[in-house]
Parts: C-alpha cells; structure tokens; sequence
C-alpha cells in the first residue's frame, strides 16, 4: 500500500495552481457541464457555481429544455443548450451524442449532477469516453451507476477521469455492502483505481483521493457538509479547477481541500448544521488566494 499524504495547506503549496495572464478568459479555460432533470435542475446549477468560483473563464451548462431557460437566467454566466428529455424528465442519450461538437474544445466535462434515467445517462457517458476528446472527465451522481461496465473507455482516458463517489455509489459499483466501503473507504476507491486508472474521490467524513501514483486524505470540513448539494458543489469546483489547467490529481486535491475548508469556516460563521450548498462557492476565491 502507498503511503497516504494528508491534504493540507503544507501539500497544496507544492501543486500550486495555473494563474493566467490578466483580462484573458480563455486562458482560464472552458467548462461544460451535462446534467439536470425536470425534478432536479438545481444540481447543475450548484455544480456550476462551483466551477466558476474555481477560476474557469467560460462556462456550458446542457441540460433538459423544460429548465434549460430558467438555469440560463439563474446563472447568466453560462451559454446553456436545451436538449429533449424523457418521458421521466431526463436527459435523452441521441442528442447529446449528436450535438457534441457544441463543447469539443471544452478542457473540462462534468457529466452527471441531477441526471435520471439509467440507461440515458449511461449512454451519454459512453459517448463521452468514446470521442477523442482531451478533457479531463468529472463522473459524478447519476452517470456513476454503471461506469464499471465501460472499462475499455476508462482505460483509454486513464489519469483524465475522476469519479466522485459517495459510500453508497461505491457500495453499488462495487457489489459490496455500503458498511464494507464504510469501514476501508481508503481499499474501496483503490480497487476501482487499481481495475480503470480512474482517479477516485471517495466522499465521506475522511474523503479518501486514489490515484495510479498515489494515496491522499483529508481530516477537516465537518459534518455540515453532508447536505443536499454539497456533492454537486464538490464536483464543480472540481471540474473549474481542471479547466484551468490544474493537472487532474492536483484539481482533486485542490477541490477537496477548497471544499471541505469553505465547509468549515461557514461551521464557524452560520453554525455547524443548516448551512446551505449555495453557499459553499462564494468561500473558494480567498480560500484559492489565502492557500496558494
């Protein structure tokens, strides 16, 4: 077993983050984010805030056409591309795969916050591992169910993909009771890392980082920040951290730690419970700028 490093200003310091000329957003990079449903349009949105205060300089937001119009009002920072949805509010898998050149020179996907529909949101990932695209790929929420059965795709993007599980998600990726994943998270999200090269961020009250070259844990955040949200918050900032440039396990570590920190500085401010995940995002600029 490799040797595990704890995620603290001491080791950010030696990952520091891309910072690009002054005025040029597309030095910040693009982020385009594929996710929401009738019933949960709201992920995207939070995982979109999160990118943004992360530093990315432009933002794609696609999504079902029933709430497309209310996101792009809700977070006018975004070009936001309505697609058809299912009979049950997802998103359809065909015309995702059929529009994608609209963010082929994205350098940053995150597919999943809010989706529903299995095998809609199975085939849209398939797609997205399929094409030749060189962003770094953030599978979260409802594109993880059956993500293990696309292990040609995963190898083929090793070191670009990063999952976001939380014990539950792993429990079932694995075929293992979630009190397993509970007890060893560290063995779990490596089994996954060991089997595709997927960089894992194992969610919990330690959240575990695996990678092919490495091993990291973060000790802080606080229990607040298990909340409806909170994941899609988490895996935004993720992704905007990628789309700068930030290399994929550098962005992991980084989002973690900006993540958990911005959690327990509202602990302190708003109370340990009750805080919202809207209001994670607008603590990451100085926590970027207090750290770096």
């Amino acid at each position: 077993m490799m040797e595990v490093q704890i995620i603290d200003e001491r080791l950010l310091k030696t990952l520091p983050l891309p910072q690009p000329a002054e005025g040029k957003k597309e030095e910040r990079g693009r982020v385009c984010i594929i996710g929401g449903s009738r019933e949960v349009p709201g992920a995207v949105f939070l995982a979109a805030l999160g990118a943004m205060r992360a530093g990315a300089g432009k933002l794609q937001i696609v999504t079902v056409e029933s709430r497309a119009g209310a996101l792009a009002v809700a977070m006018p920072e975004a070009l936001v591309i309505d697609l058809p949805e299912t009979p049950a509010g997802g998103l359809q898998s065909e015309p995702v795969a059929f529009v994608a050149s609209r963010w082929a020179n994205t350098h940053a996907l995150l597919v999943g916050p809010g989706m529903v529909e299995e095998q809609d949101c199975h085939e849209i990932l398939k797609s997205l591992l399929d094409s030749s695209s060189e962003a770094v790929l953030v599978v979260d929420a409802g594109a993880l169910p059956r993500i293990t059965e696309l292990g040609e795709g995963l190898r083929r993007y090793a070191g670009r993909v990063i999952i976001t599980p939380h014990a539950g998600e792993m429990a079932n990726l694995l075929s293992v009771d979630k009190e397993l994943v509970e007890a060893d998270p560290m063995a779990a999200a490596s089994r996954l890392t060991d089997k595709f090269g997927v960089i894992v961020i194992m969610k919990g009250s330690k959240t575990v980082i695996t990678a092919p070259d490495g091993i990291w844990r973060y000790e802080g955040g606080g229990v607040g920040l298990a909340t409806s949200g909170s994941g899609d918050v988490l895996a935004g900032i993720v992704a905007g951290l990628a789309a700068r440039g930030t290399k994929p396990v550098a962005a992991a570590t980084w989002g973690v730690f900006l993540h958990g920190e911005a959690g327990a500085q509202l602990a302190r401010t708003v109370g340990p419970l009750g805080f919202l995940a809207r209001e994670i995002p607008n603590l990451i600029p100085k926590l970027m700028s207090e750290t770096r």
